[in-house]
C-alpha cells in the first residue's frame, strides 16, 4: 500500500525564501525586511517591527544568525 507523503524529488520556490532576495549586509546594510525574509517570514507591520527591534539590539549580527 502506497504511503502519502508529499513529493520531495523536485524543490519547490514556495517553501524557501530565494537567494537573491536574502543580503547578509556585504551589499550594503542589513533591512528590516531583509531580516523579515532571511527567518522565513511574511512581510508584515508586526514582523517589519519585529526585525527593527532586532536590527536595533544586534546589529547586522541579528540576520548573520539566521543565515547558515
Amino acid at each position: 500500500m502506497p504511503t502519502s507523503q508529499p513529493d520531495t524529488s523536485t524543490p519547490s520556490d514556495d517553501r524557501v525564501t530565494p537567494d537573491t532576495l536574502l543580503h547578509t549586509g556585504t551589499e550594503g546594510p542589513v533591512t528590516a525586511e531583509d531580516l523579515v525574509l532571511a527567518a522565513g517570514r511574511d512581510v508584515t507591520p508586526q514582523s517589519l517591527a519585529w526585525a527593527e527591534r532586532k536590527l536595533e539590539q544586534e546589529g547586522s549580527a541579528a540576520v548573520d544568525k539566521l543565515l547558515p
